[in-house]
């Protein structure tokens, strides 16, 4: 099997879509309306604000690389290779798309008529079934159709949902966002009663292993805000210049009553560096506190230790 250096991956990861098929397939690209584009072969997947998705299907993301594994289904070794055999042959012209667009519409997925396999999905991740059948009675999770996908749904103070991530119930750890998410709308669960703390976590998976852990204690977990990330926070190259995430930024924005922010993010590098720079840039006004898991990578392989189900991502942490 041929090997490429993580150099080369990382660059052949950055052609985009819409500059790839405008370089080496133009006749397969067909424009849509003002700086959306769509695919001759497949008229549901379109490309818009520097990413595309492919609506019948519900996958998407932003790379060529991406299209070519997930729509052509290529092999990652065939993708790569053939991004690099057209740039060689004739370096790419980016096309850049216009800045996207705020408040763009969420387009939800679409669901199914049961949520049997969400609902066994996370029960063998250890989340307890009475927290994910009150989830999905106040429509914050749902199972997609037709992949049978978990979409974990996220509102505006308005209720409108606003934010969808879509994660496989399969082997494949398929993850993306559904288009139009905003990413300041994140999953998360809000105590009936107000309180002064909010717990952070980098998934919704880690969020509601958290929520079954206080159950198991006799804890009220329904009474603990519970905010999720929608992914690995990412600081700046200089920690001091880190910016707040959008989802903690708007709740503490809705919430001025919050004085504390617990955070439980994963026992690997990028956890750990994303706490030192919350803690780092945090305002003084708020009190962070370190919670990380205290076995496992993250929160669910703490979980799934304590439940006896056997979890890939051993970690044990040093004290």
């Amino acid at each position: 099997m041929a090997y490429y250096p993580p150099d080369v991956i990382n660059r052949v990861k950055q052609m985009d879509l819409l500059t790839y098929l405008k370089n080496y397939e133009p006749d397969e690209l067909v424009h849509f309306s003002r700086d959306t584009y769509m695919t001759r072969t497949h008229d549901s997947l379109k490309i818009s604000n520097g990413m595309w998705y492919w609506f019948s299907q519900g996958v998407g993301g932003k790379s060529a690389l991406e299209y070519l594994v997930k729509v052509r289904d290529y092999t990652f070794i065939q993708a790569v290779e053939t991004l690099l055999g057209y740039s060689k042959i004739a370096p790419p012209i980016q096309y850049k798309q216009k800045e996207k667009v705020k408040n763009i519409r969420l387009i939800l997925p679409n669901r199914c008529i049961s949520n049997d396999k969400v609902i066994d999905y996370l029960s063998s991740r250890g989340i307890d079934k009475d927290i994910v059948s009150e989830c999905i009675d106040n429509d914050l999770i749902y199972e997609q159709y037709p992949n049978h996908n978990v979409v974990f749904v996220g509102y505006d103070k308005n209720k409108t949902p606003r934010y969808a991530g879509v994660r496989a119930t399969n082997s494949s750890r398929y993850m993306q966002d559904a288009y139009g998410s905003h990413k300041a709308f994140s999953f998360k669960l809000e105590a009936l009663e107000s309180n002064d703390t909010v717990h952070l976590f980098e998934s919704a998976i880690d969020l509601l292993s958290y929520a079954t852990l206080l159950k198991m204690e006799d804890k009220e977990w329904y009474n603990e805000n519970l905010l999720s990330l929608a992914g690995v926070y990412q600081p700046a190259a200089k920690i001091d210049e880190s910016r707040i995430p959008l989802a903690l930024n708007y709740y503490l924005n809705q919430n001025p009553g919050i004085k504390k922010v617990i955070l439980h993010f994963d026992n690997d590098s990028a956890g750990r560096l994303a706490t030192m720079a919350l803690k780092t840039v945090m305002p003084k006004q708020y009190e962070v506190i370190d919670d990380p898991p205290k076995i496992g990578k993250d929160v669910n392989d703490f979980l799934c230790s304590k439940v006896g189900i056997n979890y890939k991502k051993r970690y044990e942490k040093e004290r």
